[in-house]
């Protein structure tokens, strides 16, 4: 009877200690205490995005070999789970597990080795699994070292995005700049320092990155147009600085910084970041081969803060000048859980042009701006309240001949903050075509979809 007793007593403390709510009460954490006081803790998270989309195709695109003007699909954006915990007062470690792009084409052709229709079940994986050190802390400073498998970067705040904070309905992905080239979905095998000290954040490391042989497509072939290159793979090196005017940010995690904090902290942050890597690409020239230094930096500016607090009116808002320098000629397209597999007007020089890409990464430059505004609490009444926003991306690479701006509005129906929310948003990009100039694309359409995004997280 007392081992009963006991069983029953320590299940019930342990499920009173597992649901704890957040110092601005709106959410509930899944969290099991290790100590009295709550500093040491084990701590599980999930989130997931259901996207359900209309796209105006681009021409000629082709989905399993049916031409398609257009196509609406269903599709999960992302579904992760993180499990992370403050061990002792010096050792964190932090993993997730989880999968992107998931639609009904999403794992067409790449993981198809075998020829069997397997492919759509291997999509999840680890993002992170990382351990950190806590050499020194005093108030809010604090100086850490870490390693593993890590999203902590440099060049800027969306290189690392906490995906369950996004104010717009998805993050700029070419800050994420080698994405499934020589990373894992933005993640690096790393050692890294990131802290706090005084107003000043700073995140430096090296990564190790992976070849791009194994990133589950075919290598682009040498040409004249600089690719990720096969041979003399050497580390990156990274920084990334910020400097807090007012609040200081969360940093409980690696990387993964805040997009929208709904006004529930007053932050204005100054930032500049850095990515290098000697012989990052690779290029034919003749009857020569000849390797590129990849140097990618960035400046920025930051807002996030309330407008009225007894209404619960904030804005956020986002400025960043992107020098993106891959080597001569560099052109990547991408299109986010394309819906197509094919298309019957390819692009000289280019892959993947089909249904939403578009030229997303390249030599040149990049201004990207974003802004939102959380309207009152309680505008929907139990329901919740709005927050419409609007980006613009506009990219200047060398084979493009004209600018290029990509923009995105729509509006969060906030129903519990992050936790429970949905997004209306409609994007428009160019089409391009090959220009008469040799190596050279030139714009003459737009296309535009239509997104709908269901996020729960808890």
């Amino acid at each position: 009877m007392k081992k009963v007793l006991s069983v029953i007593l320590f299940s019930s403390s342990m499920a009173m200690a597992q649901v704890k709510p957040s110092d601005d009460n709106t959410k509930s954490d899944i969290r099991y205490n290790l100590n009295e006081s709550g500093s040491h803790y084990v701590k599980v998270t999930f989130t997931n995005q259901a996207w359900f989309r209309f796209n105006e195709n681009n021409p000629g695109t082709t989905v399993l070999s049916d031409p398609k003007s257009n196509t609406f699909d269903i599709g999960l954006r992302r579904t992760r789970i993180q499990l992370f915990g403050q061990i002792t007062d010096r050792i964190f470690f932090y993993t997730q597990f989880g999968m992107n792009n998931f639609n009904k084409v999403s794992a067409f052709p790449s993981y198809n080795t075998a020829g069997t229709p397997s492919q759509r079940k291997v999509a999840a994986f680890f993002h992170d699994a990382v351990g950190e050190y806590e050499v020194q802390r005093k108030g809010t400073s604090f100086i850490r070292f870490g390693g593993g498998l890590t999203i902590v970067n440099g060049l800027s705040r969306f290189s690392q995005p906490s995906i369950g904070t996004i104010l717009t309905i998805d993050v700029p992905v070419f800050a994420q700049a080698t994405v499934d080239q020589t990373d894992q979905f933005s993640r690096k095998l790393s050692i890294y320092s990131r802290g706090q000290i005084g107003k000043f954040n700073y995140r430096i490391g090296i990564a190790d990155p992976f070849p791009i042989e194994t990133n589950g497509s075919t290598p682009p072939a040498l040409n004249q147009n600089s690719v990720f290159s096969q041979r003399r793979n050497h580390k990156q090196f990274e920084a990334l600085f910020i400097y807090n005017i007012f609040d200081t940010e969360d940093n409980t995690t690696p990387g993964y910084m805040t997009g929208t904090y709904l006004g529930k902290r007053k932050v204005l942050n100054i930032e500049a970041g850095i990515i290098s890597q000697k012989n990052a690409t690779w290029r034919k020239e003749a009857v020569d081969t000849l390797y590129s230094n990849m140097t990618l930096w960035s400046v920025a500016a930051f807002m996030d803060m309330p407008v009225n607090k007894v209404k619960g009116t904030a804005v956020s808002a986002y400025l960043g000048y992107f020098d993106t320098n891959y080597g001569n000629g560099y052109l990547r397209y991408n299109g986010i859980m394309n819906p197509a597999t094919g298309t019957t007007q390819p692009i000289t020089g280019v892959s993947g042009t089909q249904g939403n890409a578009y030229p997303m990464f390249g030599t040149g430059s990049v201004v990207y701006a974003q802004a939102g505004y959380k309207l009152k609490d309680g505008l929907l009444g139990s329901q919740g309240t709005l927050m419409p926003y609007a980006s613009l991306q506009h990219a200047d690479y060398e084979r493009l001949r004209d600018g290029m701006n990509v923009f995105n509005v729509g509006v969060n129906w906030l129903i519990k903050g992050v936790n429970g929310k949905m997004t209306l948003s409609y994007e428009n990009r160019p089409v391009y075509r090959n220009s008469l100039v040799a190596n050279e694309l030139e714009k003459y359409a737009r296309r535009g979809s239509w997104t709908l995004q269901y996020q729960i997280s808890i």
